[in-house]
């Protein structure tokens, strides 16, 4: 059934049905959905890299980890991964008292001067997984550094992280957790700071800066006369990290991505270049960044940062060589001749490699050196996932919906987990409004996530479910980078639009070790995905043949389903 022709009567009577909802302003205002004249809308229409850790090879050799397969075998610890004392403890005060497996087995190639390609699937630990090795890294050069030795870099410049992040949710995640592994003191063991959003720059420099592209390349291309600032700032970062970095590699971020590549990559060269001189050069004259082009000094505009809903879509990425015009040199290839000085890590739940122009194709061809590491459930079903799915028609939608939710809510769950919490995903704005609406009316308080409220209501919801849980409804704005702990349900009023959100959506529930549920309710017009999902999760296999978006995607799966024997559905 096409998703579009659930949005007239069918929805009307049934509401009609239902208990009458509390006057109030807000509740009359948002009533207006379900107004005749409003349209229903809650159901609408490789070659291998050079270098592989994977985290299988790390459980192979795990007899004693469990039957969970989240945490590193008992012998394995933080201190057996080259982590010193000091940090340690602060991982133990946050309660992170043993590695877990994408942990143990990224860490060492982190601390390494490798770059990096951590793909592991949703609540592996893989935020903490980059950020404890560079702050290990940064420790060690403050001591180093405070008994007299010498400094590493050779213009005599701090080492700072940068963290790119493709939200400012997640920025602001992310300073937290790395703001929370304290010393004795009580204080972090290194600062950290965001700048995206409402965030200007900090005043003072923090040793770990986590920015949106957008906010970053709005402060480096400011107004700077002596046009020191730029330069001073790419050379003091040393280590750079790409959280969601299938994301920022395509759609909206590719061309704010390129450019921050190579003016990173640039400033390598002409570090290379001054310690091959044995004199400092700087960006002056014909050596200037390439991007110091009138054409390119415009500010940028700040949608990305809260463009929360952004796609992997193929064919976005452009060849990087194009990229730039007037003859200047691939900045691939100054790469490979100049002296390496920074160490790249790469960060996603899912990263397609399927083609030359998916982020993974991208980063075996721009980085085809780099380690990967690959968790054991990439872009597999998870053992520790119950999958419930619910065939629905316009008659039946709402009351699958509210079954689901009730179900949810019911579920027996640990006591010590804290509040039972369910996450309803829908796919457009509206429709997360109209389930809204639909559960109040029945009695079922719920909080509103999605990309049309503000930073601050957003934020403010977040930290309720957070803390009280309860049933949250929210757009895919809520399903890539947010860590909520012990969320035990999802469901899925609206089928996702591609395989790529649907592994993300699910992957809110069953996070660091604990079990969940998720209830997928798809239409005729969600069969075709739905039945390429469950082959590949019958079969054991990864669903990376169901990333495709392409138009002739729906066709080939409706042939290879005529080839087979017909078979329902539903379990």
């Amino acid at each position: 059934m096409a998703l579009s022709h659930l949005r007239h009567a069918p929805l009307a009577l049934r509401l009609a049905r239902l208990p009458p909802l509390a006057c109030s302003s807000h509740a009359a205002r948002r009533l207006l959905l379900f107004a005749p004249d409003r349209a229903w809308r809650l159901l609408s229409t490789a070659s291998r890299p050079r270098s592989l850790a994977t985290v299988s090879a790390v459980e192979a050799d795990d007899a004693s980890a469990g039957a969970d397969g989240f945490f590193a075998e008992e012998s394995t610890s933080w201190k057996s991964l080259g982590i010193s004392d000091r940090l340690a403890s602060a991982l133990q005060g946050t309660g992170l008292a043993r590695p877990s497996l994408v942990q143990a087995a990224c860490i060492p190639h982190v601390l390494s001067t490798n770059d990096v390609i951590v793909a592991a699937e949703t609540g592996s630990g893989k935020t903490h997984g980059y950020l404890v090795p560079l702050i290990e890294k940064l420790c060690s050069k403050s001591s180093s550094i405070g008994d007299g030795g010498p400094q590493n870099n050779a213009d005599g410049t701090d080492n700072n992280v940068l963290v790119l992040c493709p939200n400012v949710m997640l920025c602001e995640q992310v300073v937290f957790m790395a703001n929370s592994l304290l010393d004795v003191s009580g204080e972090p063991l290194k600062r950290a700071a965001a700048v995206c959003g409402p965030k200007g720059w900090p005043s003072v420099r923090p040793d770990i800066l986590v920015a949106t592209p957008a906010a970053l390349l709005n402060y480096l291309f400011d107004y700077d006369p002596e046009r020191r600032r730029r330069e001073k700032f790419l050379r003091s970062v040393k280590f750079i990290v790409f959280d969601e970095a299938d994301m920022l590699l395509c759609g909206s971020f590719e061309n704010q991505i390129i450019r921050l590549i190579h003016m990173l990559r640039f400033d390598e060269k002409l570090l290379a270049r001054a310690e091959d001189s044995g004199k400092e050069v700087l960006p002056e004259g014909s050596e200037e960044y390439p991007e110091d082009s009138g054409s390119e000094s415009a500010e940028f505009s700040d949608v990305d940062e809260e463009n929360e809903d952004a796609h992997i879509q193929d064919g976005s990425v452009k060849p990087v060589e194009n990229a730039h015009a007037g003859g200047r040199k691939d900045w691939r290839r100054v790469r490979k001749v100049y002296k390496r000085s920074k160490q790249y890590v790469f960060v996603a739940a899912t990263l397609p490699q399927s083609g030359k122009k998916t982020a993974g194709g991208v980063l075996k061809r721009t980085f085809p050196s780099a380690v990967w590491v690959s968790g054991a459930h990439l872009h597999r079903h998870n053992p520790r996932l119950e999958r419930r799915w619910v065939a629905v028609t316009a008659d039946t939608q709402v009351d699958a919906l509210l079954d689901a939710v009730k179900y949810g809510l019911k579920s027996a769950i640990d006591p010590e987990l804290g509040p039972c919490r369910t996450m309803v995903f829908t796919n457009t704005v509206d429709a997360a409004n109209s389930v809204s609406d639909i559960l109040w009316r029945v009695g079922i308080p719920c909080i509103l996530y999605h990309r049309e409220s503000s930073l601050e209501e957003r934020t403010a919801n977040l930290q309720s479910f957070r803390e009280n849980g309860g049933v949250l409804v929210c757009t895919d704005a809520a399903a890539r980078g947010l860590d909520v702990p012990n969320v035990s349900h999802v469901i899925q009023a609206e089928f996702a639009a591609c395989a790529v959100d649907f592994l993300h959506r699910v992957g809110r529930t069953a996070r660091a070790g604990q079990s969940g549920i998720v209830t997928s309710l798809y239409t005729d017009a969600n069969c075709d995905l739905v039945r390429a999902v469950r082959q590949a999760e019958e079969l054991a296999q990864p669903v990376e043949r169901a990333f495709s978006r392409k138009r002739s995607f729906r066709n080939k799966l409706k042939k290879q389903a005529r080839l087979r024997e017909p078979a329902t559905l539903i379990s």
